[in-house]
């Protein structure tokens, strides 16, 4: 559909986000919206929702990159969908500006009715050398590029005698010891020891795995005495802890750390490898609006998912997930609001939906309450941390309570019914540790095959 082919004589509800909010939100109303006469319209510039929390189990191989995304098309037949970027928000005329993909065209789109369901972004900070050298781990696509790049750095090493490349090769540093962090350096963990046991040139003692902290603790989501734990089985896995340290520099392929607590420096480590997982932020789109945003950039929200601002809330305008500063009602938040994760943003998504409905007929709307039941993480195969309801749980039951919950949690059948079976492959015949070459830049072979000049290969991801 062209941009010039939209809707134009129905009334629009856009979802600026087709992520856990804008996703949940759309399913929930697309049929009914339509019968009404109204259109569904969702702005995303990927076509398909990520299920962030299976992006450690991507990077590790337990699950294909395909089955940890929801595509809008399959899933959202009776929506209008646009792959872009709305670029600013006039909510005065109830006007975005929109952005198509790939230098595509920029266009303006009129709606009735607009839910800003944007996300989060990751946050970096001014530290030198850190974008020519890092990667996240935000995206699908870059979980498939660091499980490749891993396990191609195994291969590199196990080729050459040169023992300062080999270190270097082997060394993986993740830097941000949340959620994020902790599942992502456990799970690489685990398949590099997988992949080094099958080559008979490596032992697992030559990998060397850092997980970079500024915090005294981490993975603030479970209890005190279970972050302790946790620390204390990757240290005994051989993974070094480092807390309260960040990094000061990156100097080409030197990381350069400090103490956080009296500033002086802590240490440097050649690497090929650094992850950042330290935190994330609000989208930046929402503060090109006349809408109004707190001082860490997200979207004045009341109980009831409302825009609201200092004289009440804007009519027409709701926001909820990591983009909205959603008061937390239980008093559990820190500074009063929702933590930005996904079992908020999709239990938000259901408040938001039967509010809209309501506000379409006149009836009361109903404040997003719910208490955080507790939080489960994988750290590798049969390992894992959970805090349910104040109880601390490790290892095997963990772990499959973390399998459990977010293989129920992921939406749609068809997605469950891949990530189980993926699953259970993998524990059947074991870990597929097989990297693909050259997806960074897969026209190599066709241009050495027609006689291009193919520059060398470097280690870079």
């Amino acid at each position: 559909m062209a941009f010039n082919q939209l809707a134009k004589d129905r009334p629009r509800l856009l979802i600026v986000g087709g992520g856990y909010v804008g996703f949940t939100l759309a399913q929930k109303l697309q049929t009914r919206i339509k019968e009404s006469g109204g259109v569904v319209t969702v702005v995303d510039p990927n076509p398909y929702m990520t299920y962030l929390p299976f992006l450690p189990e991507v990077s590790a191989g337990n699950i294909e990159a395909r089955s940890a995304v929801i595509p809008h098309r399959q899933h959202l037949a009776d929506c209008e969908l646009i792959t872009g970027r709305v670029e600013s928000i006039d909510h005065a005329n109830r006007t975005v500006t929109v952005h198509g993909i790939d230098e595509g065209p920029e266009f303006e789109l009129t709606y009735d009715e607009i839910v800003l369901a944007g996300g989060s972004n990751t946050r970096t900070f001014p530290i030198p050398g850190l974008a020519d050298k890092a990667i996240g781990m935000k995206t699908i696509e870059e979980a498939v590029s660091v499980r490749n790049w891993v396990l191609e750095r195994i291969e590199v090493a196990s080729l050459t005698n040169d023992e300062d490349e080999k270190r270097k090769a082997l060394t993986f540093i993740v830097v941000g010891g949340g959620y994020a962090g902790s599942e992502t350096i456990a799970e690489l963990e685990d398949m590099a020891r997988s992949a080094v046991q099958r080559n008979d040139l490596l032992k697992v003692s030559d990998l060397r795995f850092v997980l970079v902290e500024a915090m005294g603790r981490i993975m603030p989501e479970v209890s005190e005495d279970r972050a302790e734990k946790v620390v204390a089985e990757m240290r005994a896995r051989g993974i070094e802890v480092l807390l309260n340290t960040s990094l000061s520099e990156v100097d080409g392929d030197l990381v350069k750390l400090i103490n956080m607590q009296d500033k002086s420096p802590a240490g440097e480590m050649a690497t090929d490898t650094l992850i950042w997982t330290a935190g994330v932020q609000a989208a930046s789109f929402a503060k090109n609006s006349d809408l109004p945003i707190d001082d860490r950039g997200r979207v004045r929200v009341g109980a009831d998912l409302r825009v609201t601002g200092n004289d009440g809330p804007f009519e027409g305008a709701w926001a909820a997930g990591d983009i909205a500063a959603v008061p937390d009602l239980t008093g559990a938040g820190p500074g009063g609001f929702c933590v930005p994760n996904a079992q908020h943003a999709v239990r938000q998504a259901a408040t938001m939906a039967k509010n809209i409905m309501a506000a379409h007929k006149g009836e009361p709307l109903e404040d997003y309450y719910h208490e955080n039941l507790g939080s489960v993480a994988g750290l590798g195969l049969y390992k894992g941390a959970a805090t349910i309801r104040g109880i601390d749980l490790g290892g095997l039951p963990a772990w499959a309570m973390h399998r459990l919950y977010h293989g129920y949690a992921i939406p749609t059948v068809e997605r469950k019914v891949r990530v189980f079976t993926e699953w259970g492959v993998n524990l059947l015949f074991g870990r597929d540790t097989t990297p693909l070459r050259h997806l960074r830049d897969p026209r190599r072979a066709f241009q050495k095959a027609a006689g291009a000049d193919v520059p060398a290969e470097k280690a870079s991801l």
